[in-house]
C-alpha cells in the first residue's frame, strides 16, 4: 500500500473512532450500529384458509457484514411467530400452495438459488430446481400442479445442460472483457453478460423439467425496482400472463406490454393483450376468473406517469380503467375474494394509503391512511384484510385490521422491544407555502432527546428521484431517527416533482430541474429557520440521487447552509448522459439529448455554476453505479478541491447507487455525521 493510502486508511479508522455530536442529553442514542440490530419484516403471505401469514425476517451482522433471511409463521389473529425454515444460507419468497399443506421458497442453502417445497406442517424440504443460472420469483398454479419461476438464461440454449456449459465457460474464462452491440450494454449495477431473464414452468411434484416459456433475448419480467408481480396464472390454471419490455432500443423506451400465453395447449405462442406506448405491467387475474387487470401508464418514456388500474372483460373483450378519474398512482392492488371490489395502494400526502374501488363503478373509499401500508390480503371471508405497515418510527410489521379499516391490530411486534429504549419522536407533518403559494409537504423529526426550551442543528434533508417523496415509512438508508437522535432537528420537505400529490405537481419539475423546486426548498428552508427549537445559524443539508443533484445546485446559488453530503449526485448533464444507461430519463426531463437541446442541459448542470461553490462538501459514490456514474461524484470533488473548498470523498467500490452492505453502511452513517458535526457545532 503507497503512502496516499495508507493515509485514507488512517483517515477511516479516525472517522470510525468519532462518536456523532451530541447537543442535549436524552435516552440512548439510536445509531447506526443499533438499527442495524433491527430484525427485517418483509413479504407476508397470508394462507388460503386465513389462518396463518408466512413471512420473511432479515438478520443482520454487522460483525460478519451479512444479511440472511429465514421464513417464519405467524397466526392470522396473533400470537408468537414461528421459524417454518431457515438455514445460515438464506432463504426467502414464501408462497402457499393453492391447499396450504406445503409451502414454496427459494434458497441457496445448495449454491446458487432454487426453488424448494416444505410441508406446512413441518418437516424436510424437498428442492425443486438444478437450474445452474438459478431460480427466483416462484409462484403456483391454482390447481397446484405447477410452479413458476424465474432464471437468467442464455436465450441460444435450449435446455439446461447447454446453460450450465455457457455459464461455466463464461465463469471460467481468463477474459472478463465486455462487448457491446447495442445500448443497455450494463444496468444498475451489472453488464449484460449475455443473458436474460425468462419465465418457467415446473411440475409442482418435480415429476418433470422446467419449461421455459419465453424463449429469446427479451426479459420477462422486465428489470424493476419494486411494484406489482410482473406475471400470473389463470383460475383455471390454463394460461399465464406477463409482462415483456416491446421496443427495439430499451435503453430509451420504458414501453412494456401484457402478454398472455395458453400453457395447456403445446406450442401456443403468446398473445399480445395491450398495445399503448407507455408501461404496462403487474397483471393479476379476478379470483372469478372474469377480468385480467394491469396497470399502465399512457405517455411514453417517462416513468413517473400516473399508474391507472385496468380491466380487461376475458369474455366481452371490454376494457375499462378502473381509476380513471382518480388523480393518484395505483402502486399496488388485490382483488376482494367476491371480486366485486380492489384494494389499491397508493401514495398519498407523504403516507402509503389504501383505498377500495368497487368494480360496479363509484368513487374510491379510504381504507388505511396512517403511515406506509402495503402487502394487502383480504381473508377467504372478505371480512377482514393483512398488511404491512411502517413509519418514521417503526420498521414494518405485520397488521390486520376489518375490510373497512377499522380496528387495527398488530401481528407481529418484531422490534417493538427494542425500539422502546429510543423513544423516538414521530414524523410531523407540516404544510408550507411554495413556488407561487402553492402548498407543500414535509415531515418534521425531532431528536429522541428533545427538550423544550432548547434550539438544535438543522438537518435539511431532500429525496431523489426527482419524482419520489419522503413519506411516513421506514427506510434503512437515509434513517430520519439516526440523524435525529445524533442531535438534529430533521426537515424533509416532498417539493415540486414528489409523488402523491397529484400528476401534476409530479410533472412541474421536468424540464426545470432547479427552478420551481428550487424555490419551494428555499421557503421550505425559511419556515424550518422559524420553527421555535430550530438553531437557524447551524444548518445542513443532504440528499442522494437527484437530491445529490440538488446539493450541487446548492453549491452554486446558496450559501445557507454551513455543511452538505452529496451522494450520488448528477454535477454535469452531459457527461451523465454519455454514461447512464436509462436514457429515456434525462430525454424526458431534460428535454431531449445534449445535443438537440445543449441549452437545456447546461442551463440545469451543476457543473456551469461551479465558480460560485463555497460550502463545506462531502461527496460520497458507489464505483458500481451505473445509473448515476461514479464519474459525476469524482468531477464534483476535484472542482471543490481545486477550488481549495474543504471536501472529502468516499467511495465504495462493491456498491452501486445504494450503500447497502452492513459494514459500508456503518461506515456511510459515521462520515456522514462527523462531516456534519464538524461544521454545525462551531
Amino acid at each position: 500500500m503507497n503512502r496516499r493510502n495508507s493515509l485514507l486508511g488512517l483517515a477511516v479508522l479516525l472517522t470510525l473512532a468519532v462518536a456523532p455530536p451530541v447537543w442535549a442529553q436524552g435516552p440512548a442514542a439510536f445509531t447506526v450500529e443499533e438499527m442495524l440490530k433491527l430484525k427485517r419484516v418483509s413479504d407476508p403471505q397470508l394462507s388460503p384458509d386465513g389462518t396463518k401469514i408466512a413471512f420473511v425476517v432479515t438478520d443482520v451482522s454487522l460483525d460478519a457484514n451479512t444479511r440472511n433471511n429465514d421464513i417464519w409463521v405467524v397466526p392470522a389473529a396473533g400470537g408468537a411467530p414461528v421459524k417454518m425454515v431457515g438455514t445460515d444460507r438464506s432463504e426467502d419468497r414464501p408462497r402457499w400452495s393453492p391447499d396450504g399443506k406445503q409451502v414454496a421458497f427459494v434458497s441457496n442453502r445448495e449454491g446458487g438459488p432454487q426453488v424448494w417445497v416444505i410441508p406446512a406442517a413441518g418437516g424436510e424440504p424437498k428442492r425443486l430446481t438444478t437450474m445452474a443460472t438459478g431460480a427466483s420469483g416462484v409462484a403456483w398454479s391454482p390447481d397446484g400442479k405447477w410452479i413458476a419461476f424465474v432464471s437468467e438464461v442464455f436465450p441460444a440454449c435450449a435446455d439446461a445442460a447447454c446453460n450450465e456449459r455457457e455459464l461455466k465457460a463464461r465463469d471460467e474464462s481468463k477474459v472478463k472483457a465486455h462487448l457491446a452491440d447495442g445500448l443497455m450494454y450494463r444496468h444498475w449495477t451489472a453488464w449484460r453478460e449475455g443473458t436474460f431473464s425468462h419465465l418457467f414452468l415446473v411440475a409442482a411434484d418435480g415429476s418433470a423439467a422446467p419449461r421455459d416459456l419465453t424463449p429469446g433475448a427479451t426479459d420477462v419480467p422486465p428489470f424493476s425496482l419494486g411494484g406489482p408481480e410482473d406475471y400470473a396464472f389463470s383460475p383455471d390454471s390454463k394460461e399465464i400472463a406477463f409482462s415483456k419490455k416491446t421496443d427495439a432500443v430499451e435503453a430509451i423506451s420504458t414501453n412494456s406490454d401484457i402478454f398472455t400465453l395458453d400453457i395447456a395447449t403445446a406450442g401456443a405462442q403468446p398473445k399480445r393483450i395491450t398495445t399503448g406506448p407507455g408501461a404496462d405491467g403487474g397483471p393479476q387475474y379476478s379470483p372469478d376468473g372474469k377480468y385480467l387487470s394491469w396497470r399502465s401508464q399512457a405517455r411514453a418514456g417517462f416513468e413517473a406517469d400516473r399508474w391507472t388500474l385496468n380491466l380487461l372483460d376475458r369474455v366481452s373483450g371490454e376494457r375499462r380503467v378502473v381509476t380513471v378519474n382518480w388523480d393518484r398512482a395505483v402502486d399496488g392492488w388485490t382483488f376482494t375474494p367476491d371480486s366485486k371490489a380492489v384494494y389499491v395502494g397508493a401514495e398519498e400526502d407523504g403516507q402509503g394509503r389504501v383505498f377500495r374501488f368497487e368494480i360496479a363503478g363509484g368513487p374510491p373509499k379510504l381504507v388505511l391512511r396512517d403511515g406506509t401500508n402495503g402487502d394487502v390480503s383480504v381473508t377467504p371471508d372478505g371480512k377482514a384484510i393483512v398488511f404491512s405497515r411502517s413509519s418514521l418510527t417503526s420498521p414494518t410489521e405485520i397488521y390486520r385490521s376489518m375490510a373497512d379499516g377499522s380496528g387495527v391490530t398488530a401481528v407481529t411486534t418484531i422490534n417493538a422491544g427494542f425500539l422502546s429504549a429510543f423513544t423516538l419522536k414521530p414524523g410531523e407533518s407540516v404544510t408550507f407555502a411554495g413556488a407561487g403559494g402553492t402548498p407543500v409537504q414535509a415531515w418534521v423529526v425531532k431528536p429522541n432527546g428533545f427538550r423544550e426550551g432548547v434550539k438544535y442543528p438543522l438537518m435539511y434533508l431532500v429525496h431523489g428521484g426527482p419524482q419520489g417523496a419522503w413519506n411516513d415509512g421506514w427506510t434503512f438508508r437515509w434513517n430520519a431517527q439516526v440523524f435525529a437522535s445524533a442531535g438534529y432537528v430533521v426537515f424533509m420537505p416532498n417539493p415540486r416533482g414528489s409523488t402523491g400529490f397529484g400528476q401534476r405537481f409530479t410533472d412541474e419539475i421536468s424540464n426545470d430541474w432547479g427552478g420551481k423546486v428550487f424555490e419551494d426548498l428555499m421557503k421550505g428552508v425559511d419556515y424550518a429557520e422559524k420553527l421555535p427549537y430550530v438553531d437557524a445559524s447551524r444548518k445542513v443539508a443532504a440528499g442522494a440521487s437527484y437530491g445529490g443533484f440538488m446539493m450541487n445546485w446548492f453549491l452554486g446559488h446558496t450559501d445557507r447552509f454551513k455543511a452538505l453530503v452529496s451522494h450520488a449526485g448528477v454535477f454535469n448533464l452531459t457527461s451523465m448522459y454519455g454514461a447512464t444507461e436509462e436514457l429515456w430519463f434525462p430525454e424526458w426531463d431534460l428535454g431531449g439529448t445534449p445535443w438537440t437541446n445543449p441549452e437545456g442541459y447546461a442551463k440545469w448542470s451543476p457543473h456551469t455554476y461551479a465558480k460560485n461553490f463555497k460550502t463545506p462538501t462531502l461527496v460520497t459514490h458507489g464505483e458500481l453505479d451505473f445509473r448515476v456514474p461514479v464519474g459525476e461524484g469524482l468531477q464534483l470533488f476535484t472542482t471543490l478541491q481545486r477550488q481549495g473548498i474543504p471536501s472529502r470523498l468516499l467511495v465504495f467500490p462493491d456498491e452501486g447507487h445504494w450503500i447497502n452492505k452492513p459494514q459500508n453502511s456503518a461506515l456511510w452513517y459515521r462520515t456522514f455525521l462527523e462531516w456534519m458535526g464538524k461544521w454545525a457545532g462551531k
